[in-house]
């Protein structure tokens, strides 16, 4: 027969790791500028005390810093990390409409050169903010901002990992593979329609090539935007919530973000 005092030890670890679970966070804004134009990003840290802690770059999907910036942000700071939200698009820049952010989101992806300045100085923003560790670096990225962290590993940054939810894989640029420095994890909806299976196997192509250590993880029954609770549960737009995928997603983010960075 188990005692009460070992059943209220069990209650009481239960109730801490909840605790850890959902542990505080703080959120500052952060302004930086590049030729007259001024970013608005965000740092999201556990609260409490300043203290050294690997950087989680994140970058917003194509709507713009938002709140689903701001929950995902939350999730991995939960986590331990200091995650610095990059602003791509520039201050007030924020999408209101899909007509708007794709206008935006293909400014980027058709000038991968500008779409690297943005990503490398949201990166050296973030490594520049206190309590963060510049020695062990992570890109994270959802939807645009997954083609985003593929780009900035591409362009050279010195990254321990990269992660994409859901985002483009291809690459006008196939040979910069070389420059990967991290480890690789492409999280995909195995039914997204946006992203063609030729793109799939380019991106496979492209890892291999350059000898990258890499990992795609496609998810059945998944299409665009799986993480967002705001894309609904219509598969047959194209873009949709899925719980099992989002689950399943940040859990293996989790542990390669545990792998690489601690």
């Amino acid at each position: 027969m188990i005692s009460k005092a070992i059943l209220s030890c069990i209650a009481l670890a239960g109730l801490l790791l909840s605790a850890t679970a959902h542990a505080a966070v703080t959120s500052t804004t952060v302004e930086y500028a590049s030729n007259g134009q001024v970013f608005e990003g965000l740092l999201v840290t556990p609260a409490g005390p300043v203290q050294k802690r690997p950087l989680v770059l994140l970058i917003h999907n194509w709507m713009g810093i938002s709140a689903e910036t701001s929950k995902q942000a939350a999730r991995f700071a939960e986590l331990g990390y200091a995650v610095f939200a990059a602003d791509i698009y520039g201050q007030g820049i924020r999408p209101q409409d899909a007509k708007a952010a794709g206008a935006q989101a293909t400014l980027y992806k058709t000038d991968r050169a500008l779409f690297r300045q943005r990503l490398n100085l949201a990166l050296e923003t973030a490594l520049q903010q206190p309590g963060v560790n510049g020695e062990k670096v992570a890109v994270v990225g959802y939807c645009f901002g997954g083609t985003g962290a593929l780009e900035l590993a591409r362009s050279g940054a010195e990254l321990q990992a990269v992660v994409s939810f859901h985002g483009g894989l291809d690459s006008p640029a196939p040979a910069d593979g070389k420059n990967i420095t991290g480890q690789v994890l492409a999280l995909h909806g195995a039914d997204d329609p946006f992203v063609p299976a030729e793109d799939v196997a380019a991106f496979e192509a492209e890892m291999q090539a350059n000898n990258i250590r890499y990992q795609l993880i496609r998810y059945p029954g998944a299409v665009h935007s799986f993480t967002e609770l705001g894309a609904g549960s219509d598969n047959s737009k194209g873009a949709a919530y899925n719980a099992a995928a989002d689950a399943q997603s940040f859990a293996e983010a989790r542990q390669l973000l545990a792998a690489t960075l601690q």
